[in-house]
């Protein structure tokens, strides 16, 4: 992940749907607004957005056409308040 001058790291997040319309990233590094990050879709059917953060460990999910959904890639997760779980980056 390449530093930027702000001592953030542009972190990717890649997420699967092909048949998709809309995909963003909430998490706890923008109060879990389903508005702010949008993912742009590539023509292999892949939904990527770049978010610049700060060293620590954030927790995240996509919301895809309104749908709450956990990153399947992830490795790392936590329980949150909803008695689901939300995925976890580690920026270091």
């Amino acid at each position: 992940m390449p530093r930027t001058t702000t001592g953030t790291k542009t972190t990717e997040f890649k997420f699967y749907a092909p048949a998709a319309k809309k995909v963003t990233v909430a998490g706890s590094f923008n109060k879990w607004d389903t508005k702010k990050i949008t993912a742009k879709k590539d023509s292999k059917g892949n939904w990527v957005a770049k978010v610049a953060l700060k060293p620590g460990k954030h927790e995240y999910k996509f919301v895809v056409d309104g749908n709450w959904m956990n990153d399947p890639r992830c490795t790392s997760c936590v329980s949150n308040s909803f008695g689901s779980h939300n995925c976890l980056v580690e920026v270091k």
